[in-house]
């Protein structure tokens, strides 16, 4: 492993040697979590014969759990193991997750095997992309948004052949062999990640650099609040006792809170592609092109489209508009928002056509997917290069696992509307169409009281 004070190797402006690791256990990690996720609705309906409410509550129950989980990473990395160990330390127990899913075919294996995955997956979640902006300094910083785009669609590269591979798996040779196949990736994942482990950056825990966390540093500032002096901030009545910058991180971070605050509904919509979308899809005429689709391979148009848009966007759509208006990372997570309402809005309409008893053919999903998708490329990876290059050195990986948090949110009110079961048809697509609209102006107010700070993980390590 290269100490953080040793001098990078790595080429000016070229990517990190090590990159190409974390990118290949993203890959296999991606194709093992959207491999098993791709059939978890169909599983719970049609082998353990759950209800469509009581699968789309378990399944978004579970998907919240994967981003909870987020924070016990992201605190472990930052104050005990940092974000090496954790990250290999944790896999383990997502491969045993795997291990019961496949081998324990019933609702109580379901329900120990989703426990297991969420905490492997949410566990690792923050520290892997808080480890991929970890290899970069001054030297080719400018090549932090690429990386992410990369890392993002190493994301979605996995999840297209797994999401179109799974489901077929299920439906030929059965649920074993389907969740057998993830776990195995999962395994692969974990070993590429070993492989880098002489060549990685590696910044230690801020508890070894005693470095105070947001949480010490806002607990004392409320218990200060009697005593702040006239014209005191609220953040400065901590400054008795935390040294400056300790100060200046929290007051970072949570400024970065207030803007992450309202990013849960869009996640409420968009891992619905994997629930309310393939319960419609079950509904529609599947056979497209010649070919009769599962209802649970159209979600691979999700991970497609992104691997199709990344460029376009990188490449043409945000520099064409750069040269009319400034692109901030604020302003394309408000635009994606707004998207993410319209394409709930084509949803309802496809779901109004099928209630009607029309037949409607699978090719119609394509419309609200395409809009799905580019909000979740204007906001996904936005969100982790915002988060990251927003957060001060000791609380990379926290505030990286606030960011997920919103997904652990968004879910969780998802899975509460489908407890409910007060919407039928096309007015629940309807009612988070509506609801999306109105937290979209919200965050542009928060967006525009937002100051941009700019943090660097490798120079700040290198100076102490």
């Amino acid at each position: 492993m290269a100490d953080i004070t040793a001098p990078s190797t790595a080429p000016p402006a070229r990517f990190p040697f090590q990159f190409r690791y974390i990118i290949g256990n993203e890959a296999c990690e991606r194709f093992s979590f959207y491999g098993m996720r791709s059939i978890l609705v169909v599983f719970m309906t049609q082998q353990l014969l759950m209800t469509k409410p009581e699968a789309t509550e378990v399944f978004h129950l579970f998907v919240a759990g994967c981003y909870l989980m987020p924070l016990f990473g992201g605190f472990v990395a930052d104050r005990f193991l940092g974000k090496y160990n954790t990250i290999l330390y944790i896999s383990l127990l997502y491969c045993l997750g795997n291990a019961v899913l496949a081998a324990w075919q019933s609702k109580a294996g379901l329900y120990v095997g989703l426990a297991l995955l969420a905490l492997g997956s949410g566990g690792i979640k923050p520290c892997v992309s808080a480890f991929l902006g970890d290899q970069f300094d001054r030297s080719n910083s400018h090549l932090l948004k690429r990386a992410y785009d990369l890392f993002y669609w190493s994301i979605n590269f996995g999840s297209f052949f797994s999401t179109l591979l799974i489901p077929y798996v299920l439906k030929h040779w059965g649920p074993r062999i389907a969740f057998g196949i993830p776990g195995v990736l999962m395994a692969i994942a974990t070993l590429v990640f070993w492989l880098g482990r002489r060549h990685y950056t590696i910044v230690p825990p801020g508890r070894k650099s005693r470095t105070a966390g947001f949480l010490a540093v806002l607990l004392h500032a409320l218990a200060r609040l009697p005593q702040r002096k006239p014209g005191e901030g609220f953040w400065d009545s901590a400054r008795d006792k935390f040294r400056p910058e300790e100060v200046e991180g929290a007051k970072a971070a949570a400024a970065i809170f207030g803007v992450f605050a309202t990013v849960p509904m869009f996640w409420a919509l968009f891992d619905q592609h994997s629930s309310t979308w393939i319960l419609q899809a079950q509904q529609m005429d599947r056979r497209f092109l010649g070919i009769e689709f599962e209802a649970s391979q159209i979600a691979a148009l999700n991970p497609t489209m992104v691997m199709v848009l990344i460029p376009i966007f990188s490449f043409g759509l945000y520099p064409l508009v750069g040269k009319l208006v400034k692109v901030t990372p604020l302003r394309r997570m408000a635009t994606g928002m707004v998207l993410a309402g319209f394409s709930f809005i084509a949803a309802a309409m496809i779901q109004s056509a099928l209630d009607h008893g029309s037949r409607v053919n699978i090719g119609w999903q394509f419309v609200p997917y395409l809009i799905l998708t580019s909000a979740e490329v204007m906001i996904s990876i936005t969100g982790l290069e915002f988060a990251y290059t927003q957060a001060p050195r000791a609380m990379k990986g926290t505030i990286m696992s606030f960011w997920l948090l919103t997904v652990f949110a968004g879910n969780l009110f998802t899975a509460f509307i489908a407890k409910l079961n007060r919407f039928e048809g096309a007015s629940q697509f309807l009612f988070f169409a509506v609801a999306m609209f109105a937290v979209s102006g919200v965050f542009i107010l928060s967006a525009w009281l937002y100051k941009e700070r700019n943090y660097l993980e490798s120079d700040a390590a290198r100076q102490d």
